[in-house]
């Protein structure tokens, strides 16, 4: 069975399907409940902004194939704002409600540099180093210490959800999880061998069959 690719109108998928390919993992781009339901495991993507990428998923009608899909225990990877939608709300330009398969809330990353005083700009953009918390087979030879590329604007804070985070004036949760549901704030397909690590371990688990 191969990953499913949850197509659902955001964002460019190129690199993507290119990281998986490379790696020489079958993917499928996921538009029919279907093939959701079909899949080993599931990435879920997303740029751009919250609102407009939680009323697309909603509009396309797969939601619940991704609920039910997680209900069994298939592994769901959530890559930047893709994460932030797995989350309960966000307070990206007015306060939105996401799938909720995650605890807490995402928040604004400028507000929170501002509170504290910190002149970094936002979005964060560029490499970072992870700090590990918590081994898992996803961070399989990934270490401390290595770095990821983020583009993001919000953020979720670190919690007992948090396999790994980075600094940037503010703890920054950069590796999720909650049983089969996982997720990265980073751009792992533009993160180098240390993406592509992370990539390849997310393509050896397995969920029930």
């Amino acid at each position: 069975m191969s990953t499913a690719i949850v197509e659902y109108g955001v964002g460019n998928l190129f690199s993507l399907r290119s990281s998986l390919a490379h790696l020489g993992v079958e993917s499928v781009m996921a538009s029919r409940p279907e093939e959701l339901l079909g899949a080993e495991r599931i990435i879920l993507p997303g740029v751009g902004a919250f609102a407009d990428a939680m009323a697309r998923l909603e509009g396309s009608g797969l939601v619940p194939a991704l609920r039910e899909a997680v209900s069994r225990g298939t592994p769901l990877l959530g890559i930047c704002l893709g994460m932030q939608l797995l989350y309960e709300t966000s307070c990206e330009y007015g306060l939105h409600r996401g799938l909720g398969l995650l605890e807490g809330p995402i928040l604004s990353l400028r507000k929170a540099l501002r509170e504290r005083g910190v002149g970094l700009k936002t979005p964060h953009m560029g490499w970072n180093a992870l700090r590990i918390a918590e081994a898992h087979p996803l961070l399989d030879s990934v270490n401390a210490g290595d770095s990821v590329y983020f583009v993001h604007s919000f953020y979720a804070a670190p919690d007992g959800q948090a396999l790994a985070s980075a600094d940037y004036g503010v703890e920054v949760a950069a590796v999720v999880r909650s049983g089969s549901v996982m997720g990265t704030q980073f751009h792992p397909e533009k993160s180098g061998n240390v993406g592509l690590r992370i990539l390849r371990n997310f393509s050896e688990l397995r969920g029930p069959r």
